[in-house]
C-alpha cells in the first residue's frame, strides 16, 4: 500500500487536514456562541463556547475518518476516499430554552456557515497583504484556507439532516422536531449517498468558487483559477 502512495497527494491532503481543524473549530464555536446568546446555556455549560479545538473534536469524525480519507486518496484505492466524511462534535441545543425555537434554531444553524464566510473574507484579506510583500507561500496557504472554509460553508448548507441547511428547511416547512430527529438517525448514510451524486458535488464546488471570486473581486484580486 505504501509503495503505491502518491507522496505529493499525501502531503497536500495532510496540509488540508491541518487547515480543516481550525476552520471546524470556529464553525462549531459559532454555533455554540449563538445558542448561548439566544438563551440556551447547554453548549456553554459543556465548555463548547471556546476556540480550543479539543472541545469540538469527535474522535471518529474529526480524526479517524478524515485521516483515513487522506491516506486512501494518496493510494491506488483513492476512489474509496469519496465515501469518507468528517465532522465535529454536534453542538447540543435545548430548544425548550429558546424563546423563539424555530427562529433561534435557524440562527444557530446558520451561525457556522456564516462564520466560514467571515473567515474566508479575513483570509483573503490577509492573502492580499501577503502578496503585496511577495510572500508567495502565505498567499498559497491563504487561498487553500479560503477555499476550504467556503467549501465547509456550502457543504453544511446542504438540506440533509443533520447538516445545518436541514435545520433551515425544517423550520421553514415547520416540520415537527420529533420527525426531524428521527430523520437525523439516518443522516450519515444519506449524506454519503447524496454526496456521490455528481450534480451535488458540482453545485457545492460552483458555489464555493463563485463566493470566493466575489470576495476576491471586493479585494481587487483576480478570479481564483484553482491550484
Amino acid at each position: 500500500m505504501l509503495a503505491a502512495m502518491n507522496t505529493q497527494v499525501l502531503i497536500d491532503g495532510l496540509i488540508s487536514y491541518l487547515c480543516f481543524i481550525p476552520l471546524l473549530t470556529f464553525h462549531e464555536f459559532a454555533h455554540a456562541w449563538v445558542a448561548w446568546k439566544c438563551g440556551d446555556n447547554t453548549a456553554r455549560d459543556q465548555g463548547r463556547v471556546t476556540l480550543n479545538p479539543i472541545a469540538h473534536i469527535d474522535t471518529v469524525g474529526t480524526i479517524v475518518l478524515p485521516l483515513l480519507s487522506v491516506f486512501l486518496g494518496a493510494t491506488a484505492a483513492s476512489g474509496l476516499s469519496s465515501f469518507i466524511i468528517g465532522w465535529g462534535r454536534p453542538v447540543p441545543v435545548n430548544l425548550s430554552n429558546l424563546s423563539k425555537p424555530r427562529w433561534h434554531d435557524t440562527l444557530i444553524a446558520l451561525a457556522g456557515p456564516a462564520m466560514n464566510v467571515l473567515l474566508a473574507i479575513a483570509i483573503v484579506g490577509i492573502g492580499k497583504i501577503a502578496g503585496m510583500f511577495g510572500a508567495a507561500a502565505v498567499v498559497e496557504m491563504a487561498d487553500r484556507l479560503a477555499v476550504l472554509s467556503l467549501f465547509l460553508c456550502f457543504f453544511n448548507m446542504l438540506p440533509i439532516p443533520p447538516l445545518d441547511g436541514s435545520h433551515v428547511v425544517k423550520n421553514l416547512i415547520r416540520m415537527k422536531h420529533e420527525t426531524y430527529w428521527q430523520l437525523c438517525q439516518w443522516g450519515f448514510i444519506a449524506v454519503i449517498i447524496i454526496w456521490q451524486i455528481p450534480a451535488v458535488r458540482m453545485a457545492v464546488g460552483l458555489a464555493t468558487v463563485l463566493c470566493l471570486n466575489v470576495i476576491r473581486f471586493a479585494f481587487a484580486l483576480p478570479p481564483f483559477r484553482g491550484f
